[in-house]
């Protein structure tokens, strides 16, 4: 995609969710729906509409609009609400071409399963792990999608569709504190709110600490393999059990993984 290349008549919804810092954990704008947003803005500034469905209040809301949005649509619902069925009839009724996402939320279920059922809802297509959306013509866009090693696939979708934005598109833009504090936050209330009953009976709690991996060994050559693979072993300790009552066998296992640390 050309940077000053634009389509006027393109309508776009770019749908944004609450951020969270991997490090502090305090709310921000999540990236890869910033990737979105700014991909929106490329493609069709005057076109661009950001959604998001949620608590209208939520002020990390306002580091979207930072990228140079007037104005952000909230679509009011309780934390406890499914976002799909609220935004699936707004977008009934607004009918876009385009509709962006990010691959994952950041916060709450972070499935990344919106983009999914959003197309199943409307009936459209959708592309995951979007790069870049090159060409727009006949009612057909053609897009990259974002392989593994820095890969790219050409295709090709119709008119309208859902498509959920790679890390590997454009870095977004720098959020401006004043467009930020200026844009409006045009709330409406959601015409159908559908309480998510599994999420409502779950309780949320800090990570814990991944267990310990076991050491292996990386070899990058024939030679380093063959060696590794006949190297005498450094433990001392170590027993060979072979046509032994599998009860025996299993806890030896388990005495060797609680030795290493990988289980406590």
């Amino acid at each position: 995609m050309q940077p000053d290349k634009k389509f006027p008549d393109l309508r776009i919804k770019a749908l944004i969710s609450v951020g969270k810092h991997p490090g502090s954990g305090r709310a921000r704008r999540a990236e890869t729906d910033a990737r979105a947003v700014e991909m929106g803005l490329k493609l069709a500034p005057k076109g661009l509409e950001v959604l998001h469905a949620g608590n209208p209040e939520e002020d990390s809301l306002r580091a979207y609009a930072g990228m140079g949005l007037q104005k952000l649509r909230i679509i009011a619902q309780g934390d406890n609400a499914d976002a799909v069925p609220a935004l699936s009839q707004y977008l009934r009724g607004e009918t876009p071409d385009i509709v962006l996402t990010g691959v994952r939320a950041e916060s709450g279920e972070s499935s990344g399963m919106v983009p999914y059922l959003l197309g199943e809802a409307l009936g459209w297509p959708v592309v995951t792990r979007l790069a870049e959306i090159v060409a727009i013509e006949n009612g057909q866009a053609e897009v990259l999608q974002a392989l593994p090693r820095g890969q790219r696939r050409s295709l090709k979708v119709p008119l309208p569709f859902v498509a959920s934005v790679d890390m590997a598109a454009e870095a977004p833009r720098q959020s401006a504190f004043g467009p930020a504090s200026r844009a409006e936050l045009a709330a409406v209330n959601a015409q159908a709110e559908v309480t998510d009953a599994v999420k409502a009976g779950w309780s949320e709690a800090p990570a814990r600490k991944r267990p310990k991996r076991l050491k292996v060994v990386k070899a990058k050559t024939a030679a380093d393999r063959f060696k590794a693979a006949t190297a005498k072993s450094s433990g001392d300790g170590g027993k060979v059990l072979r046509d032994q009552p599998a009860t025996e066998m299993a806890q030896a296992v388990f005495d060797l993984l609680l030795e290493e640390g990988v289980i406590r």
